[in-house]
């Protein structure tokens, strides 16, 4: 299954998609959810500006986002 969420999406794309991976960036430390740079940057660009370890990220976002579509 392809994934969902890709690294080259746009963070705030990503969570009008589906919502509820908000708490899947917070938990990775990316808290700034409603700064500007949100609305810009991709979900690399967002994950190597805070450290953060991409591939762990992209599984857990794209885990979660799995999920959503399973309930639909």
């Amino acid at each position: 299954m392809a994934d969902l969420i890709t690294k080259d999406m746009g963070i705030m794309e990503a969570i009008q998609k589906y919502p509820d991976v908000i708490g899947v960036f917070v938990a990775h430390g990316l808290g700034c959810i409603g700064c500007a740079m949100a609305n810009f940057e991709t979900i690399e660009q967002g994950a190597m500006a805070h450290g953060m370890d991409l591939e762990a990220l992209m599984r857990d976002l794209n885990e979660a986002a799995s999920n959503i579509e399973g309930k639909k």
